[in-house]
C-alpha cells in the first residue's frame, strides 16, 4: 500500500509541473499581448474546485480531477462553450480581437513550454549523470536470444542485428522500437546476411509476449548457477554454485534464454531438474515462483557481465545543452513513431497504453528523482506531441484553424468553431472512455 502510495504521489507531482507551465505558456503568451485570461486551473474542475481565489482580472484554482488543467481566455471557443460572451461586440482585450499571428502563437505557448521543459530537464540530467544506455553491439557479441513471437516472426538464436530500415541503431532500448516499426531488418546469421520483415500480426504477437518475455536479450549458452537466492526455490531444492542445469521436466534446451521461457510454462508448479554436479547427472525438484523464476544467477550474467554492455557518456555543463536538445527531438520522433503503433488498429498496440488508473506504475515504489525527471521531460514531450494533434479542441486544432485564416485570409465563423470544438470534445471524450476500459480490463486481469 505504501509503495502504490509513493506511485501515486509522483504522478501526481509530475502532472502537477507538467499541467502548470503547459498552461502558463498560455497564460504568458495571452498576457504579453494584453489578452484577458479570465480563470487559471491545475486540473478540471467540473461543479466544485478545491481551490479558488481571484487576484486582478484572473480567478487561480485547483480541480478535483487531475486529467489535464485549462486557462479560460476571453473571447475564444473552448470547451467552456460560453456562447454568452460570444454574442457580444468583440472588446479589444479579447482573443478573438487578436489578429492570427498573436492568436497562432498563444495557442502554441503550453506546447513550446512542453519542448523547452524537456529540454530543460535533459540537459540538467546529462550535466549531472551523463547519459546511461546498453550497447547493442556489445549486448550481441555472441549473437541475441529471442522471444517466441521473435522466432515466429523469423528471427533465431543466435543472430546478430546489423541494421533496421538501413539504419544502424546504436540503444538496445530504442532498437525495441526501430523492430516493431521497422519495414527490412538486417540480421547476421552463421556468417550470412538475412532480411527479416515483419507484418502486422507479427507486431501484435511481439507486444503479446513482450510484457513477459520481452523482444530480446543476449544469448547465454549454459544454464550455470553462481549463486542462489535466500529462501528461493532454488535454495530449498538444494542447487549449489557450480550446478549445470542440462533440462527441465526431461526437456532439453540449448541456451539460458530457452530455459527461461520453458519456465514460463511451469509458473508456481514443481518441475523436475536434470543437474551436472562435478560429473555425475542427478535429479531435483524445485518450485517455480509465481513470477517464473527459481531464484539464482547465471554463471555467465553476473553484475559485471552486465557493467560491460552498459555506456556512460559524461557532458560538462556547455556539452549537455545541445546534446539535451538533441535528446529531446529524438525523443519526440520515437513519439511519434509509437503513435503511429498505435493507431494501425491490426497491431493492437493500442491495448498497451496504459492511461490514468495504470500509469502511476511507470514509477519506481521507492522515490527515485532520477526515474523522476526522466518520465516528467518523457512525458513533457508526449503532452506536446499529443496536443499538436489537429483534433478541435486541442491546441493543434485552434492552430489548425487559425493556420487556414492565415492563408486563404478568411476567418472561420463562430458557429463552425462551436461545432468543431463539440465534435473534438466528442471525440477526445470517446479516446478517454477506450483508455479507461483499457485500463479497467488490465486491471482484472492482474487480480
Amino acid at each position: 500500500m505504501k509503495e502504490t502510495l509513493i506511485q501515486v504521489a509522483q504522478l501526481i507531482l509530475c502532472l502537477s509541473i507538467l499541467v502548470t507551465l503547459h498552461e502558463l505558456g498560455h497564460f504568458w503568451a495571452a498576457r504579453y499581448f494584453k489578452t484577458r485570461v479570465e480563470k487559471f486551473m491545475l486540473f478540471f474542475d467540473p461543479y466544485f474546485s478545491i481551490f479558488k481565489k481571484k487576484i486582478g482580472e484572473t480567478t487561480y484554482g485547483i480541480g478535483w480531477l487531475p486529467l489535464g488543467g485549462y486557462v479560460k481566455i476571453s473571447g475564444m471557443i473552448d470547451e467552456s462553450m460560453d456562447k454568452e460572451q460570444l454574442k457580444k461586440e468583440p472588446e479589444p482585450w479579447e482573443f478573438r480581437s487578436k489578429p492570427a499571428w498573436q492568436r497562432l502563437i498563444i495557442m502554441l505557448g503550453g506546447v513550446t513550454v512542453n519542448v523547452l521543459l524537456a529540454w530543460l530537464i535533459y540537459s540538467t540530467l546529462l550535466s549531472v549523470n551523463g547519459d546511461r544506455y546498453i550497447s547493442i553491439d556489445k549486448m550481441q557479441e555472441n549473437g541475441l536470444a529471442f522471444s517466441e513471437a521473435m522466432h515466429h516472426a523469423g528471427f533465431m538464436d543466435g543472430d546478430k542485428i546489423i541494421s533496421v530500415d538501413g539504419k544502424k541503431q546504436p540503444r538496445a532500448d530504442w532498437m525495441v522500437i526501430d523492430i516493431l516499426l521497422a519495414n527490412q531488418i538486417l540480421v547476421e546469421r552463421d556468417g550470412e546476411e538475412f532480411e527479416i520483415n515483419i507484418n502486422d500480426s507479427g507486431v501484435k504477437a511481439i507486444l503479446n509476449g513482450a510484457r513477459n518475455q520481452g523482444l530480446f536479450s543476449p544469448l547465454i549458452e549454459d544454464v550455470i548457477i553462481d549463486s542462489v537466492i535466500t529462501n528461493s526455490g532454488a535454495m530449498k531444492a538444494g542447487l549449489i554454485k557450480g550446478d549445470q542445469i542440462l533440462a527441465l521436466n526431461d526437456r532439453e534446451f540449448s541456451n539460458f534464454n530457452e530455459f527461461t521461457r520453458l519456465l514460463h510454462d511451469y509458473k508456481s508448479d514443481s518441475v523436475q531438474l536434470t543437474i551436472d554436479r562435478n560429473g555425475q547427472k542427478i535429479q531435483i525438484m524445485a518450485e517455480v515462483s509465481d513470477s517464473s523464476t527459481l531464484g539464482f544467477f547465471n554463471k555467465s550474467m553476473n553484475p559485471e557481465k552486465f557493467n560491460e554492455m552498459v555506456i556512460h557518456d559524461e557532458y560538462s555543463v556547455l556539452a549537455s545543452i545541445p546534446a539535451g536538445f538533441k535528446k529531446t527531438f529524438v525523443n519526440l520522433s520515437y513519439q511519434i513513431k509509437q503513435f503511429k503503433l498505435i493507431i494501425r488498429p491490426k497491431t493492437e498496440a493500442y491495448k498497451q497504453v496504459s492511461g490514468p488508473l495504470r500509469l502511476y506504475q511507470v514509477f519506481d515504489a521507492k522515490w527515485d528523482w532520477n526515474r523522476f525527471w526522466n518520465f516528467t521531460a518523457m512525458f513533457s514531450i508526449w503532452l506536446a506531441f499529443i496536443n499538436l494533434l489537429p483534433i478541435p479542441a486541442l491546441d493543434g486544432g485552434h492552430a489548425m484553424f487559425t493556420i487556414i485564416e492565415m492563408i486563404t485570409g478568411k476567418k472561420m465563423s463562430d458557429k463552425t468553431m462551436e461545432i468543431a470544438q463539440i465534435t473534438g470534445f466528442i471525440i477526445l471524450m470517446t479516446l478517454m472512455l477506450l483508455v479507461f476500459g483499457n485500463d479497467i480490463i488490465h486491471l482484472i486481469k492482474e487480480l
